[in-house]
């Protein structure tokens, strides 16, 4: 082949090739999505970076950043698959604009919700937000709901100019990262995390009041109280009279059947986790979780995680299990309950509990296989200092529990 006709070809080559590639990639930098659901526009950022020769977003939540491996392009259409929850996008990009859906997947059926995204937009509610009328730093008592629906939970914020950060914490967990805004008199708080879409707003009525709140359609009010606080988390979920042990026998991602009569048991605290792939307090558990094993295990403690999955059908929940097995890494065994993630589920598959509340729930048993303490819900990284005393208290637990002879 002559010189020219080589170097005919490789130009071609090499177009064809630069084509592909800006074709297979969205543009890096900051986006500002947002999610349409029935109650309203739910913004959120994320960032697109080139990272080892693929790309990368990372949803910021407040002080969270979750990434998203999981990306990709063709022509004009975008796919990308959340890391957990079972949930995805789907979209076209047209220049500096993302349209599409996100689609959750539960069981038997799939939630749809319209999207958008603008490239280049870093601001979450407002441009410029109006001037902020009152500060809402510090801890609410608030009541979400109404008659027997009526829940009391605990707000604690944070405000800086017009950003606010902060969460809910709740009898059966948090409501994790929330991020937002008061422009004026109104608070507009969301968090997305590929699992949870949650946009709160109010008004703010005066610096200790906080009114006409919509949670989705559940209505919401604050009082400011510096002691609000919840029931003791260890006094929700208890064993029924008359038990002191808790039984089963669930098969492993293998589909190996485990029990707490099996030999590596035997003189072991052990740690049992309620949980889902579904649940994103179950999430912040898993990955407390990993870390207390690694610390735990060589000094005598072991550590299971029963699932309660969308779907009672061993494959279609191995599938969901296993892919946050391999995010986070768990080095624990994680079983297959064959229940479904219902609260009458749970309690049908483990009777020797009483008022199973939440997932997550957490039982601690001693080396002689008794159960000692049972922990309802999560108090995750997002709660800031009461995931720090969650952590001291349940640490100092184990500890003593390993001390008993």
């Amino acid at each position: 082949m002559s010189f020219m006709k080589k170097y005919f070809v490789f130009l071609l080559i090499s177009i064809y090739s630069v084509g592909a590639f800006a074709q297979g990639k969205l543009k890096a930098g900051v986006w500002r999505g947002v999610l349409r659901p029935a109650a309203g526009e739910l913004p959120f950022n994320f960032e697109v970076k080139d990272t080892t020769g693929r790309q990368q977003l990372t949803i910021f939540n407040a002080g969270e950043r979750f990434k998203v491996k999981d990306i990709r392009v063709k022509d004009d259409s975008v796919f990308i698959r959340m890391p957990l929850f079972d949930s995805e996008f789907k979209l076209q990009q047209k220049g500096n604009i993302l349209t599409g859906n996100w689609i959750k997947h539960s069981g038997s059926r799939d939630a749809v919700t319209p999207f958008t995204a603008q490239y280049n937009v870093k601001w979450r509610f407002f441009e410029k937000p109006e001037a902020p009328a009152y500060q809402i730093t510090g801890r609410w008592s608030a009541i979400f709901g109404e008659g027997a629906d009526r829940d009391t939970t605990v707000g604690e914020f944070v405000q800086k100019g017009s950003r606010v950060t902060g969460t809910f914490l709740t009898t059966t967990g948090d409501y994790r990262y929330l991020e937002g805004t008061v422009s004026g008199k109104k608070l507009y708080l969301s968090c997305f995390d590929g699992g949870h879409a949650f946009l709160f707003t109010a008004n703010i009525q005066n610096p200790k009041t906080i009114t006409n709140g919509l949670f989705g359609t559940t209505s919401w009010t604050a009082i400011k109280n510096p002691n609000a606080k919840l029931p003791d988390a260890y006094s929700l979920t208890v064993l029924k009279p008359g038990y002191k042990k808790i039984e089963f026998s669930f098969p492993d991602l293998n589909g190996q059947k485990v029990s707490l009569n099996d030999a590596r048991f035997k003189n072991k605290v052990v740690i049992i986790q309620i949980m889902g792939s579904w649940c994103p307090n179950c999430m912040d558990e898993t990955g407390y979780l990993v870390n207390y094993y690694k610390k735990y295990h060589k000094k005598g403690v072991e550590v299971l995680g029963l699932a309660y999955e969308r779907s009672a059908e061993f494959e279609q929940a191995r599938k969901a299990v296993l892919q946050e097995k391999e995010h986070f890494n768990v080095l624990y065994p994680l079983l297959l309950t064959g229940y479904t993630n219902n609260k009458k589920e749970t309690a049908k598959s483990l009777p020797m509990l009483s008022n199973f509340l939440a997932f997550p729930t957490t039982i601690i048993i001693d080396k002689k296989g008794d159960v000692r303490k049972i922990y309802t819900g999560f108090s995750g990284p997002g709660t800031g200092d009461h995931y720090t005393e969650f952590v001291n208290g349940f640490e100092r637990l184990t500890d003593n529990l390993l001390a008993e002879k």
